[in-house]
């Protein structure tokens, strides 16, 4: 099974986005592309566009664009995950410009230097950015030509009427944006890596590297054009991005979400088939699950259930959805879920496959477009992050005693390089192959292992080096720790391996209400020194921050373990 090639579905290779966008008009030109929800005076309604009329106004805005003198430009967009932000992203590939997606959350400032790190000549923003807009207008750093807004506000370039125009211009037989030439390996996206702005790095993606990412994913995953998708990761980072792109390429159906607090309303609304997102979003999710179903007090039950349906599977009989309809119910029906950005709790993983909704993670990084390797619903191993994809190699280099080492990867995903940073990218690109900085192991069966970062393994004074990714699975399983991050806190000349707690409040209610906070750290405390005893005695944790308040995140939902320990006082 260590066999290179694990495909098991047909799709064409691509080297640039739009043949792929145009093989999927042609194949689904009915089907609908995006499902929008508007608000009236109170009255909902919805309104389809199929994808034959996507790639009209796609390329009615791209013609658009181009009226505007910005061939070969940059272009920057900036919002929530909507349509306009879809029909924005793909204008300016089919183009050939070079988009670049920005942070919603960003602040005022970061915007800015996103801007002018970035060398961007126009810009495409929703309502809620006007304020910054105006003032960018008057600075004299910036070269933006072109503020483009969403939403239709007097005095600014409205998307809507540069639709217009460019539809009269094809009416009229402009055909430059419809023949323009796409450099397939030149670059297309500016990509910020996750962190802060002041030193994230600037990826350089070409659409050979994202077309041949899309085109070896369908290959390995059971995605189906009758499938509904809802955009839930923010589309500025690769996986939400490329991700979308995956789904337009299989002819599914994407709708957007209302918010985080409304996403188990907007899988039922929708009958959502399809989820990529991060593991605790699908944590919480199936956490809700459980709950519901212990509250119903029918644990045991679908205990027994379980490994019923699981011994009929091992003989060839599926009937996990039929059995399992009520819960699949709950979620609107879900049949698909892939977890990324992070590591999944194994549990989570196998309870939701135990269900029938098929269930893997990936793995990938923004310079590699970014899926790397992934398991899908006939490969899989419980902890792994899959296997590579199809066109894409790894290796382990310097292997420890433990055959851990750093992952390296090869293929026609690896970025370009940083922009205008030719010394970080000869850092991390040498002889063609990119060194992640993740250290991880392939096992005997070829399924790829991940154990941590580079930049956050901890060195204690014997030598001896830990990855706290690995310590905070074992200890997130708590059921009273929400989420935790594990670190060295200085104690001389060593450190004492530390973790800080974010407890869990709805829990602590439910089973701990007679308790209080100091015996909840002490409940807490006997249970991490439980997890201990699972690993050497030189990983032991031997010190504990409680706390309630929210941590420092990425977009992704990763913690930013430094400026955590900076707010410490500890970096």
């Amino acid at each position: 099974m260590r066999d290179k090639d694990k495909t098991f579905f047909e799709y064409p290779v691509f080297n640039n986005i739009r043949d792929l966008i145009y093989n999927a008009i042609k194949e689904y030109p009915n089907h609908v592309a995006f499902r929008i929800k508007e608000k009236d005076n109170g009255e909902v309604k919805y309104i389809d566009i199929t994808y034959k009329e996507f790639i009209d106004e796609v390329n009615r805005l791209g013609t658009g664009l181009f009226s505007l003198g910005l061939q070969n430009k940059k272009i920057a967009i900036i919002a929530k995950n909507r349509y306009e932000w879809v029909l924005s992203y793909i204008a300016i590939l089919l183009g050939g410009m070079v988009v670049v997606p920005l942070d919603k959350g960003l602040t005022d400032i970061e915007i800015e230097n996103s801007l002018l790190k970035a060398d961007v000549q126009a810009i495409i923003y929703e309502d809620k950015y006007k304020d910054i807009m105006e003032t960018l207008r008057k600075s004299e750093k910036l070269n933006i030509k072109e503020y483009i807004c969403m939403e239709k506000i007097e005095g600014t370039r409205y998307i809507g009427d540069l639709i217009d125009d460019g539809k009269q211009k094809l009416e009229n037989g402009d055909k430059d944006y419809l023949n323009c030439e796409i450099k397939e390996k030149e670059l297309a996206e500016l990509v910020f890596t996750s962190g802060t702005t002041s030193n994230s790095k600037a990826v350089m993606l070409s659409q050979y590297n994202i077309a041949n990412n899309i085109s070896d994913m369908l290959l390995v995953e059971d995605i189906r054009s009758t499938d509904v998708n809802i955009a839930f990761l923010p589309f500025h980072h690769t996986f939400g991005s490329t991700g979308q792109l995956v789904m337009l390429g299989r002819g599914v159906t994407t709708v957007f979400p209302d918010g985080l607090r409304y996403i188990a309303q907007n899988l039922k609304e929708y009958h959502v088939t399809l989820f990529i997102g991060v593991p605790l979003l699908i944590e919480k999710m199936y956490e809700k699950i459980e709950k519901k179903i212990e509250e119903q007090g029918k644990s045991k039950l679908i205990k027994i259930a379980k490994k019923f349906t699981n011994l009929l599977l091992k003989l060839g009989i599926d009937i996990r959805r039929k059995v399992f309809k009520q819960v699949i119910d709950e979620i609107g029906g879900l049949r698909y879920m892939i977890s990324g950005a992070a590591s999944l709790n194994e549990e989570v993983e196998k309870g939701f496959n135990d269900f029938g909704i098929t269930t893997g993670q990936g793995y990938g990084l923004t310079e590699t477009a970014p899926v790397v390797c992934a398991e899908n619903s006939r490969f899989r191993r419980y902890g792994s992050v899959g296997f590579p994809m199809k066109r894409v190699e790894i290796k382990i280099e310097n292997v420890n005693e433990d055959g851990i080492g750093e992952i390296a990867v090869k293929g026609p995903n690896v970025m370009l390089g940083y922009y205008k940073d030719e010394e970080s990218t000869k850092e991390v690109i040498r002889d063609g192959w990119f060194y992640t900085g993740d250290y991880g192991y392939i096992d005997k069966d070829g399924y790829v292992f991940v154990t941590g970062r580079k930049k956050n393994m901890i060195v204690l004074k014997n030598g001896k080096k830990i990855f706290p990714e690995e310590l905070e699975n074992n200890i997130n399983k708590i059921d009273l720790v929400e989420e935790c991050f594990v670190f060295g806190l200085p104690k001389g000349d060593d450190v004492l391996l530390s973790v800080k707690v974010k407890y869990d409040e709805e829990v602590m209610k439910e089973k701990y209400a007679d308790k209080s906070i100091d015996e909840i750290k002490d409940i807490i405390w006997e249970k991490i020194k439980e997890t201990n005893k699972l690993l050497p005695k030189y990983k032991y944790v031997k010190n504990m921050i409680l706390t309630n308040e929210e941590f420092i995140k990425t977009s992704t939902n990763k913690i930013k373990r430094f400026e955590e320990m900076k707010k410490m006082n500890l970096g």
